[in-house]
C-alpha cells in the first residue's frame, strides 16, 4: 500500500486538512493546456431539476473519473486518489462559484440573514474500488448591510468559492450559527474523510 494519496483538488485548504490527519498527499491536477485540458465549468454545470445533494455527489464522481484517467495517462505510481467538491444550497437552489463580483453580491445578499446548507461530497478511488461520503451542514448568516457585502466582495475572497464565501475568512464575523462539520464547510469533512481512509486501510482503526 502506498504511503501517500493523490489529491485531485487545487484547494490548498484541502491539502492542509489532510495534513491534520497525518496523511501525505501529492497533487494530481490537470495541465493548463494540451490533451490534459479539462473543462471544469462543464463538469460543474447543474442539470435541470437536480437537487443539491445529487449534484455535488455527481460532480465529485465526474472529477474523480477525470483524475483516474489523468493518473493512468501519466503512468504515475499507484496510490489512492481523493476528490472532494463543495456546494452551497438555499432550499433547492444551488449556489456555485460566482461568475463575477455582481454575482457574488447577489449570492451573499440572498444568503444574508438566513440559514443555508453546505454540502461536501468526498470520493476515494482505491484500485478498482470507489468509496464515497457526503457531509451536510447548516450555516446561519446574520443580516449583512449592502456596504458590508460590497466590502467583502471587494476583498476578492468570494471569487472561486461556492456560495461566494470562505468560512475561515472575514465572513466568519457574520456567521451566527453552524450545525454540522466546520471542516466540511471548509471543503473537506475530516470525520467522513477519515472513515473512508480507514476503510481503505490508509489510517489506523
Amino acid at each position: 500500500m502506498a504511503d501517500f494519496i493523490y489529491l485531485a483538488s487545487q484547494s490548498p485548504r484541502r491539502r492542509q486538512l489532510l495534513e491534520q490527519l497525518g496523511v501525505r498527499s501529492e497533487l494530481l491536477l490537470p495541465n493548463a493546456a494540451g490533451d490534459e485540458a479539462e473543462d471544469a465549468e462543464s463538469l460543474e454545470a447543474v442539470q435541470s431539476g437536480e437537487l443539491p445533494a445529487a449534484y455535488v455527489q455527481r460532480v465529485t464522481g465526474l472529477k474523480l473519473d477525470a483524475a483516474v484517467l489523468r493518473h493512468a495517462r501519466r503512468g504515475l505510481a499507484p496510490a489512492p486518489i481523493l476528490c472532494s467538491d463543495t456546494t452551497v444550497a438555499l432550499g433547492s437552489s444551488i449556489y456555485g462559484k460566482p461568475g463575477d463580483a455582481r454575482d457574488a453580491v447577489r449570492m451573499l445578499s440572498e444568503l444574508a440573514g438566513r440559514e443555508h446548507q453546505v454540502l461536501t461530497a468526498v470520493a476515494l478511488q482505491v484500485g478498482a474500488r470507489r468509496l464515497a461520503a457526503l457531509s451536510v451542514s447548516r450555516v446561519h448568516f446574520a443580516a449583512m448591510t449592502p456596504a458590508q457585502i460590497a466590502a467583502y466582495v471587494a476583498s476578492g475572497e468570494p471569487m472561486g468559492k461556492a456560495g461566494a464565501y470562505a468560512i475561515q475568512g472575514p465572513v466568519a464575523q457574520y456567521v451566527q450559527n453552524i450545525n454540522g462539520s466546520y471542516t466540511g464547510i471548509m471543503g473537506l469533512p475530516l470525520f467522513e474523510t477519515a472513515q473512508l481512509l480507514r476503510q481503505a486501510g490508509l489510517l489506523s482503526p
